[in-house]
């Protein structure tokens, strides 16, 4: 299953996936929260603390300068540019994935 959380700024996109994510995650589903946001806070509403949150936008933000590379598949993304969130919610940081693998 996917789900994608969408609408204006300030209507609780970051709250409403954060809640949603926690309790999948709570259900035993492997859930994979992606922060595509300009301004990403969802490793704060996770729980992931200001630190990491900071950090994997530090991350992002080398991927955009061309500082680090892009990585090449989706097991890729989550292992250079993930972190483990409460609730066995693993969370990234993301501008764009080029070349998407299907499924």
């Amino acid at each position: 299953m996917k789900i994608a959380v969408v609408g204006k700024g300030g209507a609780g996109k970051t709250t409403t996936s954060a809640v949603l994510a926690r309790t999948l995650g709570r259900r035993g589903a492997r859930v994979v929260a992606l922060d595509c946001d300009t301004n990403p806070n969802l490793g704060l509403s996770l729980g992931v603390g200001d630190s990491e949150t900071e950090r994997l936008l530090t991350l992002r933000e080398q991927v955009d300068e061309g500082e680090a590379e892009h990585a090449p598949t989706w097991d890729d993304i989550l292992a250079r540019y993930g972190t483990d969130a409460p609730d066995g919610v693993r969370l990234s940081v993301i501008t764009r994935i080029e070349n998407p693998e299907p499924g």
